[in-house]
């Protein structure tokens, strides 16, 4: 294992100390340690009940026979650093939680990491992350949120920047922007379009670093709770047989992925995050490849902003398999 070079032999006994003053236990030591990369903060929607979902992923890790060691990654969000100087800072933090899943990794020796993230730049730094470590990774998702209801329609965060036009130019009253406000996003998890959030998961399933499900479950169904479980048992399985990202992230992954995001017609932001990551993985990775397989696959889903339904409406049609 990986992590014998942290906890095995005479010379790791101060080590093993240091394991021990945490309260892990000889038998935790034998095991394989499995890092848990956990996004959880109190300032985005989709990251605010992540501790729930990395104690699920913890309890699968440890089901099939390996020790879970959870530590946090910075995240921001997109929607709450929009439109003032805060959004300068998005797209540098993909870098920096690549870097910082890396140092982790590198520092204390783990033997595979499940990397638990809903948002943005989060999704996209740890699939960096994944592919420059090259040891067995696999991606989870908290899962997107809900649709809200306003007036018997179904509506996101979309709505709300359309409100602020529609109040502007006097469509819509401040007592009605009030009462929207307080139902677009009903609860935890990635807004409910096909923004670049839940385009990204969905686009992890395509790409094969994560299981069924992962980019449409809903963050409030037990069924995401489920899938944590079977995402902390699946990275034993990929540990145990010495699978890493360089035999999933392959240049057909990467196509593949492209042709699932034409279908699912998901945020643009996607090419930049996936030739990123493909530069990661070492693969040659084109804008021509965007061009051409734009041409090839038909555009099949109305999700919003670009039509009336939400991820959820995806999810229950069958999802990404």
């Amino acid at each position: 294992m990986k992590s014998d070079s942290v906890k095995k032999g005479l010379e790791r006994a101060p080590h093993r100390s240091l394991f021990y003053a945490m309260g892990y236990t000889k038998e935790e030591l034998e095991r394989p340690l499995i890092g848990i990369a956990n996004s959880y903060n109190q300032i985005i929607p989709g990251h605010i009940h992540l501790r729930e979902i990395s104690e699920a992923a913890a309890a699968g890790v440890r089901m099939a026979g390996g020790t879970p060691v959870e530590f946090g990654v910075i995240g921001v969000c997109d929607g709450i650093a929009m439109g003032h100087i805060g959004m300068k800072y998005s797209l540098p933090s993909r870098e920096i939680i690549a870097d910082s899943i890396e140092i982790m990794a590198k520092a204390h020796q783990f033997d595979g990491l499940v990397l638990i993230a809903s948002c943005d730049k989060i999704v996209p730094g740890m699939l960096m992350a994944a592919a420059r470590l090259d040891i067995p990774c696999i991606m989870l998702a908290g899962g997107p949120m809900l649709a809200g209801k306003f007036k018997g329609q179904a509506v996101s965060l979309s709505k709300m920047f359309e409100a602020v036009g529609m109040v502007k130019s006097e469509r819509m009253s401040l007592e009605e922007l009030e009462e929207l406000e307080m139902v677009a996003c009903p609860g935890c998890g990635s807004c409910s379009g096909a923004f670049t959030a839940n385009t990204m998961n969905c686009l992890t399933e395509a790409l094969g670093i994560a299981l069924p499900g992962n980019g449409t479950i809903p963050a409030p169904y037990s069924a995401r709770r489920a899938l944590a479980k079977a995402t902390g048992i699946a990275i034993m399985n990929l540990v145990k047989l010495g699978i890493t990202p360089a035999d999933i992230l392959t240049k057909e992954a990467f196509l593949n992925a492209i042709a699932v995001d034409m279908a699912l017609g998901g945020s643009t932001n996607t090419v930049l995050h996936l030739m990123a990551i493909a530069r990661e993985a070492r693969v040659p990775l084109e804008l021509d490849d965007f061009d051409r397989i734009s041409r090839l696959v038909p555009h099949l889903c109305a999700i919003d902003p670009i039509g009336p339904h939400h991820i959820e409406d995806l999810y229950e049609a069958g999802g990404i398999p």
